[in-house]
């Protein structure tokens, strides 16, 4: 699909959401381009910012299967990925799929599954199958999983192991909304009274699929390469951490690029494309040391600091 086609899909998606969220328009264009580069997203924040409302409006959007898992610490590994059960008929057992099988999964307070369930998870996320018993099972594409954290009330719940972690593509926080956005969200509630915002489709599977293809095709100069590679090895020299960013989050970083490019319409990137996400992309594959983290410094700021020391090319 061309860049400028893709555009105008990628547009029709997010005026849809539109119907359903307003404002977050940071937020969602951000989510918009992890889905459209086939990641999967952790938003980190506090309950009741429509972090649900905005997987849900975008599965409905994109004309794809929605699935929500609520995270407690009671949960088995199948009762997210299924498993056999007696079939009378047959006589046998038979694989009943759980609700892992679909595309667009909310995976919600992620933190609260106890380490097998999250290790099923991971092996979905990242090699798109499902083990139960003595099978596997292939995951549809697309499969894509938004994850939330709750970063308060953190009692009973279990830290995502960094394996874990650095498989997201993105990691993002929605934020309060403006006074503004929050008057209009009273409002439209009011107009709108006990009904549910209907959010259209206006994609599907198979359209969905090719904008991602699409992905591939922009092109990254390689004077681009050499900057993105500098700046992911900046993170790793910056003595306030013990583990940097791996070439998995080069290869996110250039992927979200594309992506950003795509979403703008054009068929090549720019030095803008990798330093609007550098954040999101890779600020959760850091490892602070112990006494810098003590004193509050986080990843996104050694992000941050990266980028203020890595030259930026100029593109021809």
């Amino acid at each position: 699909m061309e860049a400028s086609a893709a555009r105008s899909v990628l547009e029709r998606v997010t005026a849809a959401v539109h119907t359903a969220v307003v404002g977050r328009d940071a937020v969602l264009r951000e989510m918009l381009i992890g889905l459209v580069a086939d990641g999967h997203l952790l938003i980190e924040d506090l309950p009741g910012l429509g972090k649900t409302l905005m997987a849900k409006s975008f599965a409905r959007a994109l004309g794809l299967n929605f699935q929500r898992i609520q995270f407690t610490a009671d949960l088995l590994p199948h009762d997210i990925t299924g498993g056999e059960v007696l079939d009378a008929d047959r006589r046998s057992l038979v694989f009943r799929p759980g609700p892992i099988f679909t595309h667009l999964l909310l995976a919600d307070e992620i933190n609260r599954a106890p380490p097998k369930v999250q290790s099923a998870l991971l092996e979905a996320m990242q090699e798109y199958q499902v083990t139960s018993e003595r099978a596997t099972y292939p995951l549809e594409r697309p499969f894509l999983v938004i994850a939330t954290e709750n970063p308060i009330e953190l009692e009973g719940t279990y830290p995502l192991p960094e394996a874990q972690v650095d498989r997201f593509l993105l990691r993002l926080s929605v934020g309060y909304p403006t006074p503004e956005e929050e008057r209009a969200i009273v409002e439209r509630r009011r107009v709108r009274a006990p009904e549910a915002a209907e959010v259209p489709a206006v994609t599907d599977r198979a359209t969905w699929l090719d904008l991602q293809r699409s992905v591939e095709s922009i092109e990254l100069h390689p004077s681009l390469e050499e900057y993105l590679v500098a700046l992911v090895r900046a993170t790793r020299d910056d003595p306030r951490v013990d583990v940097g960013a791996s070439p998995r989050g080069s290869l996110a970083l250039a992927r979200v690029a594309r992506a950003r490019a795509l979403l703008e319409g054009r068929s090549f990137v720019l030095p803008d494309d990798i330093k609007a996400l550098a954040v999101p992309a890779l600020g959760h594959r850091l490892i602070v040391k112990p006494e810098p983290w003590i004193r509050g410094v986080r990843g996104p700021e050694i992000v941050r600091s990266a980028l203020d020391r890595t030259p930026v090319p100029k593109v021809p």
